[in-house]
């Protein structure tokens, strides 16, 4: 199989092809390894490249995706007996154990693990540029990031390395990426997808995994292989009356759609973003919707702060385990990540209970808003991608990090009303998407626009929690209104 032919499907068009014979596995499999080597170097988007292993892995005949290459996020997604780095020099030699429930059953699936994809440290970042594995680029233009913290997946995929890669978003790392990628993405409900073996819910419930996409009914395809509980979790969420790749198929109701642009916290929003969700809103009123503007009523600072408390808690827990479990120490781990442990360190525990307990206020708030209209739109991001390098931590900042931490300074921190600060600063560019995280209801990222720059742009919807199955429909209808597929063909012309 030529490697032009290969980037002209998807993974769904690809299984259709193995099974009826047309192609074999292997050359499937022959070209995703040709357009790893023929781009890879140029994106840094695979970490942990399995070749040979995927030319020799055994996949069932009968599943889903029937031989066609996937690759896995460095971040969760253990594969029994490979490293798990989460981007860290403090877990290089996190060797895991067993299979993830989402290894399982992408395997079952008939999915071929290719390697597996870069990620910032411990995925706390809207770029991907980390210190173990360096800097992941914009396909679109080198000179960007890609997002995070699924950047190198949406790198990958974006350049045609394989028709979709494994994503996890506990704070919009699917949706960022994916928009700035021009891919689409879906973060499904709190519960949709196990986190099994390895936690009940990753990161108390606002992280949920899937993958990043070049069309819907591959993400449609791939949320039926993965749903569904496994033994030990914490609960079971309702299933669909049908697949999701069946439920994408019919056109949505005409639906109320509720619009807003500005950001939660107050900070700019980028005029492309802003007219990528009113190109997006006329679009909407053409094909039958009504759209009104009105946002969710919530304090969005708040959120902010109950958010970057998530963020302390679980970095300093992750650095334990590296510490006490693989022997890392301090120096292994990255300044910023540092300076976040040690927050989450002093942060007093009923002040976090009470941060997590202030989840349910966004709930009860976003469940209100959906009485009255069936999902929202907004803008996926608050701003275009930033250059390589453009968001490290300025060497003034620096300084006053290893200060504080050498004074061991977080109850300082604390009580001097800086986090409200670090809170801005962190989530200024992308501050849509924790909202969908904090609440557990599902959300997706859709690639409607390009800058005149010629960079996408994408818009978001949420929904209520369990209907991903509205969401599908409607950007089955969006991309048939508005394909883009056609787009991945000037970017590979551009690679």
């Amino acid at each position: 199989m030529k490697q032009s032919e290969y980037l002209r499907f998807d993974a769904v068009a690809l299984a259709d092809l193995i099974r009826r014979k047309e192609v074999t596995a292997r050359e499937v499999c022959d070209a995703a390894i040709e357009r790893a080597a023929t781009v890879n170097d140029r994106l840094n988007a695979i970490c942990y490249p399995q070749f040979s292993d995927a030319l020799e892995q055994p996949f069932p005949s009968d599943g889903t995706f029937c031989g066609v290459p996937m690759l896995l996020k460095d971040l969760m997604q253990q594969q029994q007996g490979h490293p798990c780095t989460y981007g860290s020099r403090g877990l290089k030699n996190n060797i895991a154990s067993q299979d993830s429930e989402f290894v399982r059953r992408a395997r079952e699936g008939g999915l071929v693990f290719l390697g597996r994809t870069t990620t910032p440290e411990f995925g706390l970042k809207g770029v991907t540029e980390s210190k173990l594995w360096g800097a992941t680029r914009n396909p679109w233009n080198t000179d960007r990031t890609p997002g995070g913290s699924s950047g190198g997946s949406a790198a990958a995929v974006a350049a045609g390395i394989v028709p979709m890669a494994g994503a996890n978003d506990g704070g919009g790392s699917i949706r960022i990426p994916a928009a700035y990628n021009g891919l689409f993405g879906l973060k499904p409900s709190r519960g949709r997808i196990s986190s099994g073996p390895f936690a009940g819910e990753a990161w108390t419930g606002a992280s949920m995994d899937h993958v990043v996409t070049r069309t819907v009914r591959d993400s449609a395809a791939m949320l039926d292989v993965l749903s569904g509980p496994a033994p030990g979790d914490p609960f079971v969420i309702q299933q669909p009356p049908a697949p999701f790749s069946d439920l994408m198929q019919q056109s949505p109701k005409p639906l109320r759609i509720g619009v807003f642009t500005s950001s939660p916290y107050d900070t700019e929003v980028a005029a492309e973003c802003v007219d990528a969700v009113e190109d997006a809103a006329r679009m909407l009123e053409s094909l039958g919707h009504t759209v009104e503007y009105a946002r969710p009523e919530f304090e969005g600072m708040a959120l902010a702060r109950c958010y970057l408390g998530l963020y302390f808690g679980e970095v300093s827990t992750l650095m334990d385990y590296a510490k006490k479990e693989l022997g890392a120490k301090d120096e292994d781990f990255e300044l910023d990540t540092r300076l976040i442990g040690m927050l989450g360190q002093t942060l007093p525990l009923p002040e976090y209970v009470r941060r997590r307990q202030q989840w349910n206020d966004f709930a009860r708030a976003l469940g209100a808003y959906f009485e009255t209209y069936d999902m929202y739109l907004c803008p996926t991001v608050g701003q275009m991608p930033a250059k390589i390098g453009e968001l490290d931590t300025p060497a003034h900042l620096q300084i006053a990090a290893k200060l504080m931490l050498r004074l061991n300074a977080g109850k300082i921190v604390h009580r001097s009303g800086q986090v409200d600060q670090m809170a801005l600063e962190s989530l200024s560019r992308t501050p849509f998407t924790q909202l969908a995280n904090l609440t557990g209801t599902p959300a997706m990222s859709v690639p409607l626009n390009w800058s005149t720059e010629g960079l996408p742009v994408g818009v978001q919807f949420g929904a209520p929690h369990g209907d991903e199955g509205k969401l599908l429909q409607l950007a089955a209808q969006l991309e048939e209104a508005s394909p883009w597929f056609g787009q991945y063909e000037r970017l590979d012309a551009l690679m």
